[in-house]
């Protein structure tokens, strides 16, 4: 199963600690308030750049939710786990919650609890946590 795969360990050796060195690049400061209403996304295989309006998180072309919303990337997991014949733990006969799902994934709960403990240990702070109802959704399976 993908849970054995992993250990805690591998996990720690595997994610590099990357630092960003921000700057501006042009001499005009932009006040806060000001920033781009819009956000671009894509990967590779894509065909084409997304460009999506940050105060709807809608598409700019078409007024749809982004590919990257949690229920556009939720039901690619859930498409991705039905074909390998997975189902997470007392979910074949209901639906499934996203939060339920995200609590199921052994590997991304101990990837999650390192990166927050590594935040603190490197004086970085600690996560900003959203409200748990954004992650109280369904989805049918």
């Amino acid at each position: 199963m993908l849970e054995e795969d992993l250990n805690d360990t591998q996990l720690v050796e595997t994610a590099p600690a990357i630092t960003s060195d921000l700057g501006l690049s042009c001499a005009e400061y932009q006040q806060p308030g000001k920033a781009s209403c819009v956000s671009v996304n894509w990967t590779m295989g894509d065909t084409q750049l997304e460009v999506v309006n940050t105060a709807t998180g809608r598409r700019r072309d078409s007024g749809t939710t982004s590919r990257l919303c949690k229920h556009a990337l939720f039901t690619r997991w859930n498409r991705l786990y039905r074909k390998l014949g997975i189902h997470v733990s007392g979910s074949a006969d209901r639906q499934l919650m996203y939060c339920e799902a995200k609590m199921a994934a052994r590997p991304y709960q101990t990837a999650k609890q390192q990166w927050f403990r590594s935040l603190q240990e490197t004086g970085l702070g600690t996560w900003v946590k959203k409200p748990p109802e954004q992650e109280q959704f369904l989805l049918s399976v």
